[in-house]
């Protein structure tokens, strides 16, 4: 019998019922609380997708998304965060692997690659403001704003999250925690890339 069975055991040697046990392993409560925060981000996503769709065609008289947007521009973009995704994942091999050398170097080739994406993200935003087509413009730039300006402060919290778990790794080693930690970022940095595919099909390609 397991050291985990043995703790479920009352003295008399009977099972304690599933409802009086004592608190799950903090990996457990961890878990269940980060699921719960990506879901919420959802949530939030949905809404200001929601928004977007709602207030997309309130130009107020001003430029649409169709003579706004640079798709070039966006594709670079998008081929940046993408293959972020891609490097992220080689990320998660490495810690799994514990090879500190491949974790800082797939840890450096995926912030480099969110940066760019930022980097891009505000010049898009700076030359549409300049041009005085920001989001009190209309009720349209108003929800692109939100939507992407979103999307772009959970990538730049991404980022200081990477940069924050590197720190660790140099620390205090693959310790269990640590690692918990590093598969969490992991799941929120392939989460953003599905919330940019959404982004990139509904406001970009969709833009009209």
């Amino acid at each position: 019998m397991t050291d985990a069975q043995i703790s479920q055991m009352t003295p008399e040697g009977s099972e304690i019922p599933i409802s009086e046990r004592g608190p799950a392993p903090t990996r457990v409560v961890v878990s269940y609380g980060f699921w719960l925060f990506i879901l919420s981000d959802i949530i939030l996503f949905a809404a200001l997708f929601a928004a977007y769709a709602v207030l997309s065609g309130q130009t107020a008289g001003g430029p649409s998304g169709h003579q706004l947007f640079d798709r070039g521009h966006v594709l670079i973009e998008t081929a940046c965060l993408l293959l972020s995704s891609f490097t992220c994942g080689m990320f998660s091999l490495a810690i799994d692997q514990r090879s500190a050398r491949y974790t800082y170097v797939f840890g450096a080739i995926t912030f480099a690659l969110g940066l760019g994406f930022i980097g891009l993200e505000l010049s898009e935003f700076t030359e549409m403001i300049a041009h005085g087509n920001g989001p009190q413009r209309s009720a349209f730039l108003s929800a692109f704003f939100a939507l992407v300006g979103m999307h772009g402060t959970h990538v730049t919290l991404g980022l200081a999250w990477l940069l924050g778990m590197l720190a660790q790794v140099a620390t205090l080693g693959f310790t269990p925690r640590v690692v918990g930690r590093l598969r969490c970022f992991s799941l929120f940095w392939h989460a953003l890339d599905v919330v940019w595919i959404g982004v990139f099909t509904i406001v970009y390609l969709g833009a009209h």
